[in-house]
């Protein structure tokens, strides 16, 4: 970029120049060589018809009075015409020259010179040719002719010559002005090459200076070019990417911090109980306390390598569902009876609102039920003891609402956005919810993502929290 595509453009450039000089140039030059000709042609046999007509015939009707006349008129005329004329009879003898007297003296002698290999069907379908008349010249002429006609009988021929290279002069002018409006042509490109390397080229380089430097993993650098366009849209888009990536990469040195703290954690539990069992600082008789302690431990570990594993399947849209129809009012009290036995010991209570008997939705059974199980794990978990949990369906349009609400600590307003992210946990849940990884919600939103569906919250701290999501209706309940 920094070496290369400016000299490709500047090449480009020259090549185009000289390039347009040539074809310009040659094509132009010959056309007008072609169209001068013609018209000379044409100019030159008009007088060598009037010639043929007016002069020619009384030279060879031999009216001798009217030769040194005629001489000098077609000297007058050759000069005037800038052009020779010469008469000739049908075998090629010559009878006068407009530059030459000798050829008329040796007429009158009848000691005719000859243009040797005259034939006159060499001319062709055309009235000019070009060339050197047999050898005559040495150089090529233009020639036209004009034949001399008595009573219907051709009597001989009247022949213009102009040297080729006096007719090709007379296009000079016109070329001189093709090739100056080439130059104009080629100085405004150049200005827009110019204006191309302010409004293009420099931005790009600074756009590809800061993608090499995203690259490299600097995203502090960011593209100050403000403009309406294309570039200008590019920009945007790379500094947006650039907020983004470094956002990222600071949430997944978050991440890795939090995984590294809840790994630790439990396996610092088990390290420590295992060394202090097996030098005896542990009893024998209260070992199998501890071991129930690193299981528990164990069990938490295994619970946080399942969900990063699983929240891996969906951040990586790797994740296939088994969509079909089901009785949303069957899956949740059927959940409801695996939380039985906590539910029981702490006197929490559910209120359940059901629209219908039966309400059909669609989705993968298994994975929405692990969205109301994590829901409503999380409702008990955060709920005071002798408290309600309050489980309600509503129908609005083709959509279907699920709301859980519980009545315990509520959530903060400042972590009502963060309560999404893998690991995070509020203040307030830390003392609580010592078992817990912080995941759970975050599976909870990538299962309804990959669904296509939504989910809110609405929490107050000290009164309680509720979730609400929504799942497509099944046509057969609709």
């Amino acid at each position: 970029m920094k070496k290369t595509l400016y000299l490709k453009l500047l090449g480009s450039y020259l090549i185009f120049a000289a390039l347009a000089f040539i074809i310009v140039g040659f094509f132009t030059q010959y056309q007008m060589t072609q169209n001068e000709q013609k018209a000379e042609a044409k100019a030159l046999y008009q007088e060598a018809s009037q010639i043929a007509a007016n002069y020619a015939s009384k030279v060879f009707q031999q009216q001798t009075e009217y030769v040194n006349y005629i001489q000098n008129e077609l000297e007058t005329l050759s000069e005037y015409n800038d052009a020779q004329i010469i008469l000739i009879k049908a075998n090629g003898d010559i009878l006068m020259h407009s530059e030459d007297r000798s050829y008329l003296t040796k007429a009158l002698n009848n000691n005719y010179e000859a243009i040797k290999g005259f034939d006159i069907t060499d001319f062709g379908s055309k009235l000019y040719r070009i060339d050197n008349l047999y050898g005559m010249y040495d150089n090529d002429q233009l020639i036209v002719y004009a034949t001399v006609t008595k009573n219907y009988q051709m009597m001989g021929y009247v022949l213009i010559l102009r040297d080729i290279n006096d007719v090709a002069l007379s296009t000079n002018p016109y070329m001189n002005a093709v090739f100056l409006s080439m130059l104009l042509v080629i100085a405004a490109s150049f200005v827009i090459l110019i204006f191309f390397s302010f409004l293009v080229y420099r931005p790009l380089r600074k756009i590809t200076a800061a993608a090499d430097s995203f690259a490299k993993g600097d995203f502090d650098k960011t593209i100050d070019f403000k403009s309406n366009d294309e570039m200008g849209i590019l920009a945007n888009t790379l500094n947006f990417m650039a907020e983004e990536l470094s956002t990222q990469e600071e949430e997944q040195r978050k991440f890795i911090s939090n995984v590294s703290h809840d790994f630790r954690s439990p396996l610092t539990s088990i390290k420590g109980y295992c060394e202090a069992m097996l030098d005896g600082t542990i009893p024998v008789e209260m070992q199998d306390r501890y071991l129930n302690i690193i299981l528990s431990e164990t069990e938490r570990l295994n619970k946080l390598t399942k969900s990063l594993l699983e929240l891996n399947r969906f951040g990586k849209h790797e994740l296939s569902l088994d969509i079909a129809d089901f009785d949303i009012n069957q899956m949740i009290k059927n959940v409801l009876l695996t939380f039985e036995g906590v539910c029981f010991e702490r006197n929490i209570s559910f209120d359940l609102i059901l629209t219908g008997e039966e309400m059909f939705v669609v989705g993968d059974m298994s994975k929405l039920q692990q969205v109301l199980y994590n829901l409503i794990d999380n409702a008990i978990k955060f709920s005071h003891n002798d408290s309600s949990i309050k489980i309600e369906t509503s129908v609005k349009k083709d959509k279907l609402f699920v709301s859980v609400k519980d009545h315990g600590i509520g959530i903060p307003a400042d972590s009502l956005k963060k309560i999404w992210e893998r690991f995070y946990k509020t203040d307030a849940s830390r003392g609580r919810d010592k078992r817990g990884v912080g995941l759970g919600l975050s599976i909870v939103k990538e299962i309804l993502s990959v669904h296509k569906q939504n989910i809110d919250v609405i929490s107050t701290e000290g009164v309680g929290t509720e979730f609400i999501f929504s799942l497509d209706i099944a046509e057969r309940s609709l």
